[in-house]
């Protein structure tokens, strides 16, 4: 499984490199604070798959990383997708290394 870093992440949104970003955490996690992404809780995810991109890296992210790393893991097993990174350390390693003013639930 590949993973990103928050500081690695913030360098692609300073630099504009293109990507996608999903948050799996559940609404209420999402709306007490988020990085931007899309949200698609971790249930979900199987039945939308076809909202995920496969012509840019495409980030997974929850608060500690432990449920974006299992669906990417999954995705990559079950549909063999190859763009996935997971955000090592998710909201939390994001709110620490990044934004200290963001809410992490």
């Amino acid at each position: 499984m590949k993973e990103i870093d928050a500081t690695e992440l913030n360098a692609w949104r300073t630099e504009g490199k293109e990507h996608q970003l999903i948050d799996v955490r559940e609404p209420h996690e999402f709306e007490a604070g988020n990085l931007g992404g899309e949200p698609i809780p971790m249930g979900d995810i199987l039945d939308r798959v076809h909202d995920l991109r496969s012509d840019v890296p495409v980030v997974m992210q929850c608060r500690s990383g432990g449920r974006s790393g299992a669906v990417v893991t999954a995705l990559e097993t079950k549909f063999g997708m190859d763009n996935l990174y997971n955000l090592r350390g998710g909201a939390q390693a994001w709110a620490a290394q990044v934004d200290p003013s963001m809410e992490v639930a």
